[in-house]
C-alpha cells in the first residue's frame, strides 16, 4: 500500500529535485507496411502511425494532470526505415520521401520526436543499408522530428569498419546541411554498438524486430533526486553510498511504473521496459556530473571519476529492477555534455576531456554523447572515434554510442547553442594525429573471442 508518507516524498522529488518522466515512448512496427511501390509504403506508413499513436499524447497529458507528474516528451519508435524500405526504396532519395513522411505523420500526432530512421549493420550492409545511410544527411535536414541511428557493431558479429568510415562522411555531410542551425542534424544521430530492441530514449530508439506490434515503453530520469538523496549522506562510508542511490533509485523506478502501466491500460497497448536513466537536462540541479562531484569529486573528470562513475550506475541498476521485473533499455547514467551543466562546468574547468569522456563510457550506460567539436574535424576522424567507441561497447559487452557534432565555422573554445533539452557546450578539441591508414582498410574487425558462447 502507498502511505501518505511515500506521496509527500514523491510530491517533493518532483517539485523540488526535478523528478520527471523523461517520455513516454510508443514503439510501432512497420513491418506489415512493407510493399515495393514507393507511393503505397509511404501511405502505410503514415496511416499506421497516425492510427496506433492518435491517443498517445492526449493520454499522456492525461496521466500527468491526474497524478501530477511530469511527462516531459511523448515519443514515437519504429521498426528499422532499412529493413521496412528495402523492397519500395531503389536510391537514397526514395529513402528521404520516407523521412517526410514520418515528420507529417509525427507532426500529425503530436509527439516531439520520431526514432527509428535506422539500420542495422554490425555485419554488413545490404543495399538498402547503404542507401538508407547515405540518405541521412538529406533526411534530417528537411525534417524536423525525425531521428536516425546506425548499429555498426555488436559483440556477437564485430564492427563493420565500411560503415564506420562511411558514417565518419554521413556526420560531416549532416553538420554541412544543417550548418545554419549549428549542425544540429547531427544532435539527432547515434551510432551503436549492441543498440537495444527497446530504448525509449532519441535519437537512438527504434522499434527492434523481437518486438511486438505495439508496446509502450516508459524512460524515467531523477539525477536531481539522487543528488539530493546524497547530500543527506555526505562523508558517508560506502556501504552507505550504495543503499542510498539504490534507495531512490528503486523510487524514481515505481514512478514510471505507475506511468507505464497506466499508459498501457488507457491506450490498449501492452506494457514494454522501463528504462531507468540519470538522463541530465540543462537545468541547474539535473546533473549526472553534479552526483560525481557529491560523492567526492572537485569536477567530473578529476581522477576516481571513472570509479565513481561506475559505482552510480551500478547502484541505479541494482535499485531499479527491484523496483520493475521489465527493466530495459539503456538503464543508468548518461553522460552528455551539452544536456549537463555540471559536464559544460568540468569542461571550462579543463577537468574533461574527450579521452576521459571514452574511459568513463566503459562503465557507463551510453557512451559519447552530445560533444560539440570543431568544424574542421577531418570525416576520418570522426570515423576514428566511433572505431574507438564501438571496440569499448564490443569487448565489454554494453551498449555503446557515439552522438558527436561537428559544428561548422566553429573552433576550441567557442560555444554553440543547442536550445531546448539539448543545452549549449563548449567546442571540445579533438586529437589531431591521423588515422586515415587505419580507417581506409576494408572488411570489418571480427567479435572478440569471449563473444563464442554456444
Amino acid at each position: 500500500m502507498i502511505n501518505l508518507f511515500e506521496v509527500n516524498e514523491t510530491n517533493k522529488m518532483i517539485t523540488q529535485e526535478n523528478l520527471d518522466v523523461r517520455t513516454i515512448t510508443l514503439g510501432i512496427s512497420l513491418l506489415d507496411c512493407i510493399t515495393d511501390d514507393l507511393e503505397q509504403i509511404n501511405e502505410n506508413i503514415y496511416r499506421k502511425i497516425t492510427t496506433v499513436a492518435s491517443r498517445l499524447v492526449e493520454t499522456g497529458e492525461e496521466i500527468e494532470k491526474e497524478y501530477g507528474i511530469p511527462i516531459v516528451n511523448k515519443r514515437i519508435s519504429v521498426t528499422p526505415i532499412a529493413l521496412v524500405g528495402g523492397s519500395a526504396c531503389r536510391s537514397s532519395e526514395d529513402f528521404v520521401t520516407i523521412a517526410r513522411t514520418l515528420d507529417r505523420a509525427a507532426q500529425e500526432v503530436g509527439v516531439n520526436f520520431l526514432g527509428g530512421y535506422s539500420a542495422l549493420v554490425s555485419k554488413g550492409m545490404t543495399k538498402a543499408d547503404e542507401y538508407l545511410i547515405r540518405s541521412i544527411p538529406e533526411a534530417l535536414a528537411q525534417t524536423e522530428r525525425v531521428c536516425s541511428s546506425v548499429n555498426v557493431g555488436s559483440t556477437k558479429c564485430g564492427i563493420d569498419m565500411d560503415a564506420v568510415r562511411l558514417l565518419g562522411e554521413v556526420i560531416r555531410k549532416t553538420a554541412e546541411l544543417t550548418k545554419e542551425k549549428d549542425s544540429l542534424g547531427c544532435a539527432k544521430l547515434v551510432v551503436f554498438c549492441n543498440a537495444p530492441d527497446d530504448n525509449p530514449f532519441m535519437a537512438g530508439a527504434f522499434h527492434g524486430v523481437t518486438e511486438a506490434d505495439a508496446v509502450i515503453n516508459v524512460g524515467v530520469s531523477g539525477p536531481g533526486v539522487v543528488k539530493h538523496a546524497l547530500t543527506e549522506v555526505r562523508g558517508a562510508d560506502f556501504e552507505t553510498l550504495c543503499e542510498t542511490i539504490k534507495k531512490t533509485a528503486f523510487k524514481v523506478t515505481r514512478v514510471g511504473q505507475l506511468v507505464a502501466q497506466e499508459a498501457s491500460a488507457r491506450l490498449g497497448i501492452p506494457f514494454g521496459i522501463i528504462d531507468l536513466s540519470l538522463a541530465p537536462t540543462p537545468a541547474i540541479g539535473d546533473s549526472v556530473a553534479d552526483i560525481l562531484c557529491e560523492i567526492g569529486l572537485e569536477h567530473a573528470g578529476a581522477p576516481g571519476t571513472t570509479a565513481a562513475l561506475a559505482l552510480l550506475n551500478d547502484q541505479v541498476k541494482k535499485g531499479g529492477v527491484m523496483a520493475s521485473s521489465y527493466v530495459g533499455g539503456l538503464s543508468g547514467a548518461f553522460i552528455p555534455v551539452s544536456e549537463d551543466q555540471g559536464m559544460i562546468d568540468a569542461v571550462r574547468a579543463g577537468a574533461l576531456s574527450l579521452e576521459k569522456l571514452e574511459a568513463m563510457t566503459c562503465v557507463c550506460s551510453v557512451g559519447l554523447d552530445m560533444i560539440a567539436i570543431p568544424g574542421d574535424t577531418k570525416a576520418s576522424t570522426i570515423s576514428g572515434i566511433i572505431a574507438d567507441e564501438m571496440a569499448i561497447g564490443m569487448v565489454n559487452q554494453k551498449t555503446t554510442a557515439v552522438r558527436v557534432i561537428p559544428v561548422i565555422g566553429k573552433g576550441v573554445g567557442e560555444t554553440v547553442e543547442f536550445g531546448g533539452l539539448l543545452g549549449y557546450a563548449p567546442i571540445m578539441p579533438v586529437n589531431s594525429f591521423s588515422c586515415d591508414a587505419f580507417v581506409g582498410r576494408r572488411g570489418r574487425i571480427p567479435a572478440p573471442i569471449h563473444s563464442f558462447r554456444n
